[in-house]
């Protein structure tokens, strides 16, 4: 079923199916639909984190890929208000920025798995939500969940870098 939550930074859709969430679209203006809003792991997880608190990830469609799947576990690893490159991510899992780049464009859940954490070396680079949303989810990130969240060692040196 396709459900709306409404943020500060815009209509979040997505589609949860009673046991995972499917699909989440991050709309660059108010949707026009009729959606429903309701209370399940995705719009606890989504209240939780516009107010800067914690709560675990709700169930999540698998991966497409082994490949997706590793990045995803990446991904999550990045706390929120800190950025990688793509071509440090590239490093880090054997692979081209050109690939990461073109996994990070399949990510069907965007702000649930952080692709939005991904930069390019000469500047913000790519999101398939549009570059409005990536610079309000960085901002947000910086201003009000960068409390001193520890990094797991494999990323020390890519967010070094950043």
């Amino acid at each position: 079923m396709i459900y709306l939550f409404s943020s500060a930074l815009g209509d979040i859709i997505y589609d949860w199916n009673g046991s995972h969430c499917q699909h989440l679209w991050l709309q660059q203006s108010a949707t026009q639909q009729h959606l429903s809003k309701h209370t399940d792991p995705v719009s606890v997880w989504l209240t939780a984190y516009f107010n800067a608190e914690s709560s675990p990830l709700p169930p999540l469609s698998a991966a497409n890929t082994a490949f997706q799947q590793r990045l995803r576990t990446t991904l999550l690893d990045i706390p929120p208000g800190a950025v990688c490159s793509y071509g440090d991510l590239a490093k880090l899992l054997h692979s081209s920025p050109r690939g990461i780049g073109q996994a990070l464009k399949a990510n069907r859940l965007p702000l649930l798995i952080p692709c939005h954490r991904i930069v390019a070396s000469t500047g913000l680079g790519g999101f398939n939500c549009g570059q409005t949303w990536k610079t309000n989810l960085l901002k947000f990130e910086a201003d009000h969940l960068n409390s001193g969240t520890t990094k797991q060692p494999a990323l020390e040196r890519c967010m070094a870098g950043v």
